[in-house]
């Protein structure tokens, strides 16, 4: 991480996108928001966006489990966002997962048009399955940056977000209570637990 913004130096306008991506608990919101708020503290332009389902915390704020905010415009879909990006330098979007895959079109698009998109989003499901359009967004990302929680039950790293309910939905809201941050070893177990 520190490597991509101390060795990449861009002069002139030009796109690219950034992937922040991980299990959940791993810290990608509170990435996508330092990387924002540096943008805005060097005087760019930024616009940040979050899908309208997520109110988790907030309507209007992209929030991290740590509390860490910043303002942001809930959309319904991906197209809305190239609707809405306007004239800025840098787009920032949370819980890329829950969008269609057109949010990787949008994405290009923007980045074509010479914006710095910064996208976060979980990796894979609570079944361990690639999640939504992350894996296409994986494939066309100049930068990547995979995050780890801490598994909750042995300390090592976790890249797992184990569901704690029998909720067979792909797309469950929730935190601490309904999931779990759990490595290979432990997810494995766990499932094996299950009736």
């Amino acid at each position: 991480m520190d490597f991509l913004e101390n060795s990449v130096r861009v002069t002139g306008k030009r796109g690219s996108i950034e992937l922040i991506t991980g299990s959940m608990f791993s810290g990608k919101t509170e990435e996508l928001i330092r990387r924002l708020r540096r943008a805005q503290f060097a005087g760019l332009k930024v616009e940040i966006f979050k899908p309208s389902l997520d109110k988790r915390y907030s309507e209007t704020r992209v929030v991290s489990h740590d509390d860490k905010s910043i303002i942001s415009t809930p959309v319904d879909n991906a197209s809305a966002i190239l609707l809405l990006s306007g004239n800025v330098d840098v787009i920032g979007i949370d819980e890329a997962q829950f969008f269609d895959n057109s949010i990787v079109e949008v994405c290009n698009t923007l980045a074509d048009n010479g914006m710095r998109i910064i996208v976060a989003g979980l990796d894979m499901d609570f079944m361990g399955k690639p999640f939504g359009p992350v894996p296409a967004l994986l494939s066309v990302a100049e930068f990547v940056t995979k995050v780890h929680a801490i598994c909750m039950r042995c300390g090592n790293l976790a890249q797992y977000s184990f569901r704690k309910s029998e909720d067979e939905q792909v797309v469950l809201l929730g935190e601490k209570n309904l999931y779990e941050p759990l490595c290979r070893n432990c997810y494995n177990a766990a499932l094996k637990k299950e009736p």
